[in-house]
């Protein structure tokens, strides 16, 4: 047993050293496979051992779901915000009224992170805590998803009996443009920018979903210390980087106003070029006995305050318009201007959003405009200042730029679209949305598995995947050919699915999957909804004119016909399955709310479809029964409102036996 205990303290220790060099110092002395190798062996180890598990472990970054919401956190230490400086005479009076209660004042400035604010508390050496700012009184605890960040330490470097630090959780541009990217996939809406995406994925229930974000973190700030003492700021970011934290990634000391503003001035032409966002810059009395002689007002220390950097705007010229389409198949016009610096880097190109924004403006091309970086991230067009001689506003076009299908646009919505389902340009999007768990179920065919079937060449669209070969397979990278005969047993096994999962996996505007099922039950087979009109599909309770709309233009493509054809020739079922041998809730519609005692929702709705009855999503007149469980909300008091009888769970079974 000592042998195994040593041997996980040594595996400990090593995985805690190169987690370090990698995501604090960004010096990593060892491959990944390496890593992987140590981590691999600790988890064996600990699974065989679970009695030797420690909190300060490794293998302890990621949990599953929390059990409840955040619990609430009071700060020792209020967590105190700045007062904000717009100008050069605004930086010049906080000077003056520093040195009125102090002599000769020493400055530390530093870049204002733009995230989301937080504290760690370590005992020991061991991270205990971590929660967010909250009002600065108030915050919540996030501790497992703070352990996910791999740049927080679980465990310092010298067992301190106490430190509470304060840092600021950031989101990298990088980090930020994948999961925009994969937002945009999964047909979900993107996060503006990362200091919401930080902050919503700080925030997530499940710890896991935490960590697939790429988060990061910079601490600049220590609340309290037992142990020892330290006298200035400087000092203690030093103490910092030596206890392993990974702090700011740069700051000056300034013993005079004139070097603080040259160093703000610095940190503003750096701020484009940096790989995370920053909204300014900070600047503090170095000293820690000074700060106590200027204390604060009841909002802010009267020894900080942070410069808050102007938006940068400047005059070019709109040459030419693209239209791109995205992988949902939305018609985005990108205007294409004379070349700019803005914020530090050199701007060519921003997005014009859609049609109302390009008539608001009355673009033309020609025109001279003013552009600025949104947040000093996003290029932006504020205005126009000259219309070009004679020229005419752009019209957004009337067929799609990649598969020249006509486009829509529907009652309601600034987008323009293209629904043809096999536009190039939404080919890996389809292909997500077809393999998903609720469209066709193929399992082990994710997004990056199908990223690299299409990058060489096996996939273009859904035909391809029930074409594939085994040995075509097997030679991309990480699958092998074990890996290649599953994913293909798991692509066969999906050819007999219900009509309604293909359907579904269409992904026919507006059409989820209760819809799709609906459609299937009605029609029965998938030719049927080729010949069928969009009064005829109206008819289908629980439609309304959009989905029936919706529903006839897709089968109206000739595109469709094309692509079903194909599917039908490799062999895929295109009959409704659904098979009601139990009758006695036909005609019967349930809206399912809260949460039932022993039933999740997707198995009531289960029993009910097997015993002829129907599932919809939202109360109305036409509803016979709520099925209500725990913590029902808004459909609850609209069908009290509409004296829809309510059921119990209890009672919902009495009704089937």
């Amino acid at each position: 047993m000592d042998r195994v205990k040593n041997r996980i303290k040594e595996l400990r220790e090593q995985l805690h050293y190169h987690n370090h060099k990698y995501y604090v110092e960004d010096n990593p002395e060892i491959e990944d496979y390496e890593y992987d190798k140590l981590l691999r062996e600790l988890e064996t180890l600990e699974g065989e051992h679970p009695e030797l598990i420690t909190p300060d472990s490794p293998t302890q970054r990621v949990g599953g779901a929390a059990d409840t919401l955040f619990s609430p956190v009071v700060h020792q230490v209020p967590m105190e915000s700045l007062q904000d400086v717009f100008s050069k005479e605004e930086l010049l009076d906080f000077d003056r009224r520093v040195r009125e209660t102090v002599e000769a004042p020493r400055y530390v400035v530093e870049p204002k992170i733009d995230g989301l604010s937080v504290s760690l508390e370590y005992e020991n050496g061991v991270l205990v805590r971590g929660s967010t700012r909250g009002d600065g009184v108030t915050g919540e605890d996030v501790t497992a998803n703070l352990r996910t960040i791999r740049s927080v330490p679980l465990r310092l470097t010298c067992p301190l009996p106490f430190l509470e630090v304060r840092g600021e959780v950031y989101m990298p541009r990088g980090s930020f443009e994948k999961l925009v990217e994969r937002q945009e996939l999964n047909e979900e809406k993107p996060f503006k920018n990362p200091r919401n995406a930080a902050a919503g994925s700080l925030r997530q229930k499940d710890s896991q979903v935490t960590a697939s974000r790429g988060l990061d973190i910079f601490l600049f700030n220590i609340q309290q210390i037992e142990g020892e003492t330290l006298t200035g700021h400087a000092q203690s970011l030093e103490r910092m980087r030596e206890l392993g934290l990974k702090i700011i990634p740069f700051y000056r000391v300034c013993s005079s106003i004139e070097e603080v503003l040259g160093e703000i001035a610095r940190i503003g032409d750096l701020r484009g070029s940096l790989p995370f966002d920053i909204d300014g810059a900070v600047v503090k009395v170095d000293e820690f006995e000074q700060r106590r002689r200027l204390g604060s007002t009841s909002k802010f220390p009267k020894w900080a305050a942070a410069f808050k950097y102007p938006p940068e705007e400047k005059e070019t010229v709109l040459l030419q318009v693209e239209v791109n389409v995205g992988r949902t198949g939305t018609l985005t016009p990108i205007g294409i201007f004379e070349p700019v610096t803005l914020a530090g880097t050199t701007v060519s190109r921003a997005t014009l959003h859609n049609e109302d924004f390009i008539e608001e403006k009355q673009l033309r091309i020609g025109d001279t405009v003013v552009l600025r970086k949104s947040g000093d991230i996003i290029p932006e067009v504020v205005a126009v200042t000259r219309h070009a001689d004679h020229a005419v506003p752009f019209q957004m076009p009337a067929q799609c730029p990649s598969c020249g299908a006509p486009v829509v646009r529907e009652e309601g919505e600034a987008a323009i679209r293209c629904d043809n389902p096999e536009c190039p340009a939404q080919r890996l999007r389809h292909l997500i949305h077809f393999a998903s768990r609720d469209a066709m179920d193929i399992d082990g065919l994710g997004p990056a598995v199908l990223e690299q079937l299409m990058a060489n060449g096996l996939v273009q669209s859904p035909p391809d995947l029930y074409r594939l070969k085994a040995e075509e397979v097997a030679q991309i990278e990480r699958m092998g050919e074990k890996s290649a005969s599953n994913l293909l047993a798991a692509i066969e096994k999906t050819k007999a699915n219900d009509l309604y999962r293909l359907l579904f996996a269409l992904g026919i505007r507006h059409i989820g999957q209760k819809a799709a099922k609906l459609l299937a039950q009605h029609f029965k087979r998938m030719d049927a909804l080729f010949d069928a009109t969009e009064e005829e599909i109206a008819e289908i309770d629980g439609y309304g004119s959009i989905m029936a709309q919706s529903v006839a233009a897709f089968f109206a493509l000739p595109q469709t016909r094309h692509l079903i054809e194909a599917l039908k020739a490799c062999g895929l079922n295109m009959e409704d399955k659904s098979v009601v041998e139990d009758t006695r809730l036909e005609g019967q519609t349930f809206v399912l709310t809260g949460t039932l005692p022993t039933l999740t929702r997707a198995q009531a709705g289960k029993l009910i479809e097997e015993h002829g009855g129907r599932v919809s999503g939202s109360v109305s007149k036409r509803t016979t029964y709520l099925l209500a469980g725990e913590d029902a909300g808004s459909k609850l008091t609209k069908a009290q409102k509409l004296q829809i009888p309510i059921l119990t769970e209890e009672e919902f079974r009495k009704l089937l036996s």
